[in-house]
């Protein structure tokens, strides 16, 4: 069987994450967004552990609520700000972790996502003495990932390196990006929307499809492995332009820089502000091949733009949160089952009869390719361009398919 899973998210007992960030919201928007299963995140906190025990138990890894599977994960940083992703086979490991890291952490119940004194290298020991998965981060991202303070896997978990079976490549980066660097190429690759909020932008606006027997962490943690047939078999998300920190931008006035401006200019912006290295410009510093080389086992990488911004950009309006996105985005959900469904297989004739000719048409030039996107940098969004004119950098949205492709 296939499934879709999203495994990596926050409470709200992170910072900056929305209150509506429950379990039974989560449960709710998962199934609108195409999502099978959920990593918990943050379930090193004693709260959200609480919430999280009221679901069903399907195993001692794999819970549910309403039909939507979770299991176990958070989300550290580590002594040098490099931040880790964790995937726990039960509480029982989730005590066992927390226990051994308590004295080096002073909010495990202050933050979802807490800081602990210890190296990626010890993180990493600690996590393979309990069977626990660990990966970094976003790790391209220019503030708080291991390429942000490391130049390569062994200088970030040093003899545990080869202990590491996955990295999340974070949403200014893709397949085409990572693969560029050798090092990366036994690792499975995971798509994941680091959602602060249940939002339709947010959540489950990256994920993974996963070749399993079940929806079970076990099933998902040889899906990880690519142990017994199970596999990624596909990673969907951003275009790596969309991401906030796909240029080097400044980060007060968002002017995008070339790498060599910056350094030409001490990473200082005339307008007094700092310049901060893009993901699209570390990979170019990291990378031992010119072009990215796939290794046989990777998955095709599908790119999607979120439903509600396509929707917000046909009948123009400034956001996506406004009372008329939200309507037409639950209209056709509501159809056609899910906004995976509508950005890939739905008839464009329906979608107009569910929605209007704009948002059908919107969606049209998305599958075909019409889309293009002035990058993001410097903490500020790319932004999509329906009807664009000429000088902005196109997205290559060629392999476009039906989801029943892969």
């Amino acid at each position: 069987m296939q499934i879709n899973a999203d495994l990596h998210i926050h409470s709200r007992f992170s910072g900056a994450t929305s209150s509506s960030m429950t379990i039974e919201k989560l449960a709710e928007s998962a199934p609108k967004k195409g999502i099978d299963v959920l990593a918990t995140g943050d379930c090193l906190h004693r709260e959200w552990q609480k919430e999280i025990k009221e679901c069903e138990k399907i195993d001692d890894g794999t819970f549910e609520k309403r039909g939507t599977r979770f299991i176990l994960s958070t989300e550290v940083e580590d002594m040098n700000r490099v931040h880790h992703l964790l995937y726990f086979p039960s509480f029982s490991q989730v005590e066992e972790f927390r226990k051994r890291v308590e004295k080096f952490s002073t909010d495990l119940d202050g933050d979802g996502r807490p800081k602990i004194r210890l190296s990626g290298i010890e993180i990493a020991q600690i996590a393979k003495d309990f069977d626990i998965l660990i990966g970094p981060a976003h790790a391209f991202t220019p503030w708080t990932a291991m390429y942000a303070y490391h130049n390569s896997l062994k200088d970030c978990y040093g003899d545990l390196a080869d202990y590491v079976s996955f990295l999340e490549l974070g949403l200014s980066a893709d397949s085409d990006y990572a693969d560029r660097i050798s090092e990366l190429h036994r690792l499975t690759f995971l798509t994941n929307s680091d959602s602060h909020s249940p939002h339709p932008v947010r959540l489950a606006r990256e994920f993974n499809r996963m070749e399993v027997k079940d929806a079970t962490f076990e099933e998902i943690r040889k899906a990880i492995l690519r142990r017994g047939g199970n596999k990624v078999v596909l990673n969907v998300g951003f275009p790596p332009q969309e991401g906030k920190y796909n240029e080097t931008a400044c980060i007060k006035c968002y002017r995008h820089f070339s790498l060599e401006e910056a350094i030409a200019r001490g990473w200082k912006c005339p307008c007094g502000g700092r310049i901060k290295k893009g993901v699209k410009d570390r990979v170019r510093e990291l990378a031992d091949l010119d072009e990215p080389v796939h290794p046989e086992h990777r998955p095709p990488y599908l790119h999607i733009i979120p439903l509600t911004e396509i929707i917000a950009k046909a009948i123009g309006q400034s956001s996506v949160f406004t009372k008329k996105v939200e309507s037409l985005w639950e209209n056709l959900v509501s159809h056609f089952g899910s906004e995976v469904n509508v950005l890939v297989d739905a008839s464009i004739d329906e979608i107009a009869i569910y929605s209007n000719p704009a948002v059908a048409e919107a969606i049209d030039l998305f599958r075909r390719g019409k889309v293009k996107i002035i990058p993001g940098g410097g903490g500020k969004y790319g932004v999509i361009e329906i009807h664009p004119s000429e000088e902005y950098i196109p997205v290559n949205f060629n392999r476009q398919k039906s989801l029943l492709d892969f």
